[in-house]
């Protein structure tokens, strides 16, 4: 049945391809290769291939033509030789290369990146002159079972092939994350044969394959002999609907062989049934299937001659009341955009690569997929369907590039595109249109708007009209069916979702697009330190009906691996291969890295979509737990409960410390509060509560954490420190128990033993990627990044105004940034307990500035450090108000560190935006552990909501405490990390980087999407904190 909708289905007739005559089209023919050059400019689809299909598991005898092929690569058509090659007869030149690949993954050409830009110059239908083309020749034995009739399939060639066998053309493919089929029968032999294919990185069809990724020709797919039995199955389309109102399956199975009806038998085991292809039936008491709940039915669909093996998912989709339901139950997408990388191989992702990474999705709580921004591998939506994700499959089809000129010559636009486009389309649903996972079919992305978009969706709806169309970059929504936008604001996504969002100009459209439910396609994007604002979309999300949640950009960094400088790895990302126009490390976005190894925004991510929220009460006597699930109870789930304090057992509590939580299963939707252990109630401590797998499943351990709350009852004030010991003054210094401070600066110069190399106040940490861009709303002028540097806050100077000892009684109420007229003559005074080092701060050329107080005294062991900030003047730099990146100090110790013991939040890093998936508790990592290694250096690290801590130095640690703060230690300096442009830039100097920050700023998603909200941003403003510290014999 059609999902429901109160549009009806658009029809309309496909346009014909043709080249229109160009002025300077060559006459003479005098040059070489005339008709290699017009064969890449032709704006038709393929030629030769056979009509597009379902991928099936069939039966029918099968090769794969996977594995070593001979390969040649040519720099441009006009001179790739024509010397018999086809026929395998002269290999002169060839050597082996792996088949599928992409070639300058093998040494053959570099890889080439750009996210909008094209790499050659706009001039549609024609590619460049440098455009690499590479030959493959592999022979094979053909066996009985392949005659009469067969075919050979290739799953993806990048971008244009044309494919021989035996020496006889078969055709060519065009769409290069689409299939292709060719008919071999009468052109095979018995015995040995040579298939032989021609690839050009650059055809026509690369103007609208211009996704953000990289460039990378080649045989990336499978390639496959299929035999074609007499009585076969060329294709089946499923239509397994559900009726929620009744629970009933509603089946049909069309099965054709040359275009028509076939006669066929449909066999479901498990339902008992045997019925025919092509009518109707409904079943009575299926189970339904959904992301949540993916129960699939073995299915078999048998003729005389095949047999095709299938995994029904009975499942119904409706838009009603502008929400996206499944089964009759509103969905909310926990998403993200997916695109295929390997950093070793490129475009071609190992089997057992792909089913890790689904699984590690899942194990985070991720339950849809987008496409991002082409059909996967066919074999990807079997395992999507198997365990349990939505997916919004994208066709192959980009033209980001012409919108730098105003989106002329769009082939979205243009009649001459229309079949090219369509026939993308028609090959992307036939071949996976029987995937219970597939939800909405998506028209490409970043294609400007036009007339064959529209024709494309008109095709699909007449095609499939139970699935709805996705398409976001037309916001007037005329062909689609669901409203997307990437990268709306929180402010302007709230507006959608009260659905009083700006009115269309057209009233029609603009009642037809309120009607439906909205979409993030893109939004967090996850590049370098962030993203941040996850939390606030999430909100509204939940908040508003008409909000069906979104796809985070991206899964995946693009990082390739090469070698570095010192021997080892590393990853490179756009310019690291020489290219003329490329978009830098852009292609390094993602919630894990090219090798899968999850950064800390998946981290995030997984606690910020976490389908239960688990609240412990203030006297931890009751937990409530809210089943945000769309259909599943929690009946699969355990609840466990973990008591610890400082990273240890808390001693003297009577229950155990951990144990089980007796939660009866609680129904999609509904919320309940369930009693504790009494013993808990009293006791000062960490309590988690966790709800997890009670079973294995496909995807994940018993006992994998879903879900998790907890409730702190630690007292994060620490012990005073009372001022014993007195201030001695030397001629150039002065000793405060194991404090030294330079008379000349009032900087101290050693604690504890330890060499005091440097001490400073911090308002500026080295750019993160968003921190370089502006944001998509216009907020930012320039990116903060340019604000802090023409702002000085990376340069700042200390101008010492005086030094003051003080008893502790008068000292405890001293002002921050006393005038230099209060100070006594000479600056100091001595006989007091407390310190008091006064300063300006500021950068040259810049008025504004800070005054800084900072008051030290101890007890001898333990120094307490007050720091006291006041701007002064207005933070106005060139007419634009100037934020800060934190406010803290550092300390740089001349002793190498080794590791970190802290009690706080942990143990990925976390900023005032982010860090939702860290938890308090004691944590230990290795210092060079500490900073995230993004492919780009940039600011990472921080340890917020720290109230105790040891830093190892060898002999000795620094101690740290006070109530919560961030911490940050680096084997290295804020230059050095801000000048690096790869991870191998960054090495150890022998001293140890010590940042203590009261506040630090948000990390936002400016990079691309909205700047850091407003609640987050760090202005100018007076700061008053204090940090406890000392040297002790190392204890680790």
């Amino acid at each position: 049945m059609s999902f429901s909708t109160s549009q009806p289905a658009e029809t309309g007739p496909a346009g014909s391809a043709q080249v229109a005559p160009r002025p300077h089209d060559s006459k003479s023919g005098l040059e070489l290769g005339s008709a290699g050059i017009r064969e890449l400019a032709s704006l038709a689809p393929s030629r030769g291939s056979l009509s597009p299909r379902a991928f099936l598991d069939s039966d029918a005898a099968k090769l794969s033509l996977n594995g070593e092929w001979q390969f040649r690569l040519s720099s441009g058509i006009r001179v790739a030789p024509e010397d018999g090659w086809q026929s395998g007869e002269d290999l002169a030149g060839f050597a082996a290369l792996p088949v599928p690949s992409s070639w300058p993954m093998h040494g053959h050409g570099k890889p080439a990146y750009t996210n909008v830009q094209f790499p050659f110059p706009v001039n549609p239908p024609f590619a460049p002159e440098a455009n690499p083309v590479g030959d493959h020749v592999r022979t094979f034995t053909a066996t009985g079972e392949f005659f009469p009739n067969a075919l050979v399939r290739f799953d993806g060639i990048e971008s244009a092939g044309t494919v021989w066998l035996n020496g006889v053309e078969l055709g060519t493919t065009r769409g290069s994350r689409l299939a292709h089929e060719f008919d071999v029968s009468g052109i095979l032999v018995p015995g040995e044969n040579t298939l032989a294919v021609r690839v050009a990185q650059f055809s026509a069809a690369s103007y609208v394959e211009d996704q953000d990724m990289w460039w990378l020709p080649g045989i990336f797919r499978d390639v496959t002999l299929q035999a074609r039995p007499a009585d076969g199955i060329d294709d089946v389309f499923v239509h397994a609907d559900y009726d929620p109102s009744s629970g009933e399956g509603v089946l049909r199975v069309e099965v054709t062989r040359h275009g028509e009806p076939s006669a066929a038998v449909v066999r479901i085991p498990e339902l008992g049934f045997d019925i025919p292809a092509g009518t109707e039936h409904r079943i009575a008491g299926v189970r339904p299937w959904s992301a949540e709940q993916p129960f699939l039915y073995a299915a078999t669909v048998r003729t005389a001659g095949e047999t095709i093996t299938l995994q029904l998912g009975f499942r119904s989709i409706s838009i009603e009341d502008a929400q996206f339901k499944v089964n009759g139950q509103p969905i909310l997408l926990r998403g993200v955009n997916r695109h295929e990388h390997h950093p070793r191989l490129g475009r071609v992702v190992p089997w057992d690569v792909v089913v890790a990474e689904l699984k590690l999705m899942k194990q985070h709580n991720i339950n849809a997929i987008r496409t991002s921004h082409y059909p996967p591998h066919p074999d990807f939506l079997a395992l999507a369907d198997q365990l349990g994700f939505y997916v919004v499959l994208e066709c192959d089809l980009e033209t980001h590039g012409f919108e730098a000129g105003n989106w002329r010559q769009n082939p979205s636009d243009d009649p001459g595109w229309e079949t090219a486009l369509v026939d993308r389309m028609r090959r992307t649903v036939e071949r996976d249109k029987n995937h219970a996972s597939v939800i909405m079919w998506s028209l490409g992305n970043e294609a400007g708007t036009g007339r064959n978009l529209a024709a494309m969706s008109a095709w699909t709806k007449h095609r499939d009209p139970s699935r709805p169309i996705h398409y976001e970059g037309d916001w007037s929504s005329a062909y689609v069916d669901v409203y997307s936008r990437m990268y709306a604001d929180h402010a302007e996504t709230e507006l959608i979702g009260q659905g009083v969002e700006p009115a269309l100009e057209d009233a029609d459209l603009d009642r037809r697009r309120r009607a439906m439910p909205f979409m993030q396609c893109e939004y967090v994007h996850a590049m370098g330190n962030g993203p941040g604002g996850m939390s606030e979309y999430q909100d509204l999300f939940e908040r508003y009906p008409r909000l069906m949640g979104g796809f985070v950009w991206e899964w995946l960094e693009h990082g390739i691996t090469v070698p570095a400088p010192d021997g080892g790895e590393q990853f490179a990302y756009g310019g690291d291969f020489g290219e003329e126009t490329h978009d830098g490390n852009f292609v390094t976005d993602g919630l894990v890295d090219a090798n899968r190894k999850p950064r800390p925004g998946l981290l995030d991510f997984k606690k910020v979509i976490e389908p239960l929220r688990i609240t412990v009460d203030r006297d931890w006597a009751t937990v409530s737990i809210r089943n945000g699930f769309d259909f599943a109870d929690t009946s699969g789930l355990a609840f466990t409960y973990s008591v610890a304090y400082d990273g240890g057992v808390r001693q003297g509590l009577t229950a155990p410390v951990s144990g089980v939580v007796a939660v009866a299963p609680i129904p999609a939707g509904e919320e309940v509060t369930v009693p504790l252990p009494t013993a808990l109630a009293g006791a000062g401590a960490v309590l988690t509560v966790s709800a997890v797998l009670a079973e294995a499943t496909d995807w994940a351990e018993a006992g994998h954490e879903i879900a998790w709350g907890q409730g702190v009852r630690v007292d994060a004030t620490p012990p005073s420190v009372p001022a014993v010991s007195t201030v001695v003054a030397e001629p150039t210094v002065l000793r405060l128990g194991p404090l030294v401070i330079d008379r000349a600066t009032g900087v101290p110069v050693e604690i504890g033993g330890i060499a005091v190399e440097n001490f400073r106040l911090v308002l500026w940490w080295p750019p993160t990627d968003n921190d370089l861009g502006r944001g998509w709303q216009g907020r930012q002028e320039i990116p903060l990044a340019d604000s802090w540097k023409n702002a000085g806050l990376d340069r700042l100077h200390s101008r010492l105004i005086g030094i003051d000892a003080r008893a502790a009684e008068h000292a405890a109420g001293s002002g921050t940034g006393s005038s230099p007229d209060s100070m006594p003559d000479d600056g100091v005074t001595t006989g007091g307990e407390t310190v008091i080092v006064r300063t300006r701060v500021a950068a040259a050329d810049k008025q504004f500035g800070v005054f800084v107080d900072y008051s030290w005294h101890t007890d001898g062991g333990w120094l307490e450090l007050r720091t006291q900030v006041r701007p002064d003047g207005d933070w106005v730099d060139a007419g634009r108000a100037v934020d800060w990146a934190r406010v803290g100090v550092e300390f740089v110790l001349a002793a190498q560190p080794d590791s970190l013991v802290w009690f706080g939040k942990g143990p990925h890093h976390s900023y005032a935006d982010t860090g939702q998936g860290a938890r308090l508790g004691r944590y230990t990592l290795p210092v060079a552990e500490l900073d995230v290694d993004y492919v780009r250096p940039q600011e990472s690290g921080a340890r917020s909501g720290v109230v105790e801590a040891e830093i190892n130095l060898g002999e000795h640690s620094l101690e740290l405490r006070g109530e919560p703060f961030a911490l940050t230690v680096r084997q290295y300096s804020q230059e050095h990390l801000a000048a690096a442009t790869h991870r191998t830039d960054l090495s150890a100097d022998g001293r140890t980087y010590v940042y203590v920050d009261h506040l630090l700023s948000g990390v936002g998603t400016a990079a691309c999407g909205p700047g850091i909200l407003d609640q987050y941003r760090l202005a100018p403003q007076s700061v008053d904190f204090t940090v406890q510290l000392r040297i002790a014999p190392s204890a680790m």
